[in-house]
């Protein structure tokens, strides 16, 4: 009987529809970390936008939905500190009021982890065998900055990358405007805001800006593009797997 733990992998919907090679790295950064990966087909979304909403019946029907497709594994792990921190976090909250469900929703929580966290925190990996050829800086998105506490364990996997530079933002805890539904009702504010991260991450002398949440990557990406800027825009899990040779986001 394998003793290798069981992880289900949360795609995310945006990985899935968008960038589908993040989630190929993702399994295969975890079983380098000697995991057993399964993506259950049922799987949709988080319920993140219908909660932010206010649809709280729909995000509730979308929980009960990720919760059974999810509780049988030992771990669950998104390449997506908001998706992770949705769950981690926001489900309990969801079900405070149901006793049934909130037991359930506490116990995927407790096993719900993002990516780069749980492979540095709970699979103890200290290096990938990667090589990059650059300077490259990381954005960290709100979500894994303040709900799942997730800053050094991608700096330290980056570190051991062959031929890569890390350059530090000067702001590295602003918000780059994303916000999901708030780059939709404020697009003016939302702009300026990913003006002033593009200004901070082009001030670093990076040739790539990494990160791990694709929703900050493809408003970024997609801000660069309409500037003209060359910046290019990836999700870090492709650098951690090595996988190369797909254009970056927002390239044609």
């Amino acid at each position: 009987m394998s003793t290798r733990p069981r992880v289900g992998l949360f795609v995310t919907c945006l990985v899935d529809l968008v960038r589908p090679k993040i989630g190929f790295a993702a399994v295969k950064l975890l079983e380098q970390a000697g995991c057993d990966v399964a993506v259950p087909a049922t799987q949709t979304c988080c319920g993140q936008p219908a909660w932010n909403a206010g649809a709280d019946g729909d995000a509730r029907a979308i929980a009960e939905a990720a919760i059974a497709a999810f509780e049988g594994f030992d771990y669950v792990v998104a390449p997506s500190g908001s998706c992770a921190g949705m769950i981690r976090r926001h489900y309990p909250e969801m079900f405070e009021n149901d006793a049934a469900w909130l037991a359930r929703a506490r116990a995927l929580a407790q096993k719900t982890h993002e990516l780069m966290s749980f492979l540095v925190k709970v699979r103890g990996v200290t290096s990938v065998p990667a090589q990059f050829a650059g300077r490259v800086c990381y954005h960290d998105s709100c979500s894994s900055l303040r709900e799942m506490g997730v800053k050094a364990e991608p700096r330290a996997l980056l570190a051991t990358v062959g031929g890569l530079s890390l350059g530090e933002l000067a702001d590295p805890q602003t918000c780059c405007g994303f916000g999901g539904l708030f780059s939709v009702k404020y697009p003016e504010i939302s702009e300026r805001m990913a003006d002033d991260k593009i200004a901070d991450a082009c001030a670093t002398g990076a040739g790539t800006l990494l990160g791990g949440d694709l929703g900050c990557l493809l408003h970024l990406a997609g801000r660069l593009r309409r500037q003209g800027k060359t910046l290019a825009v990836r999700h870090a899990a492709e650098v951690l797997a090595d996988m190369g040779g797909e254009a970056a986001l927002g390239e044609p």
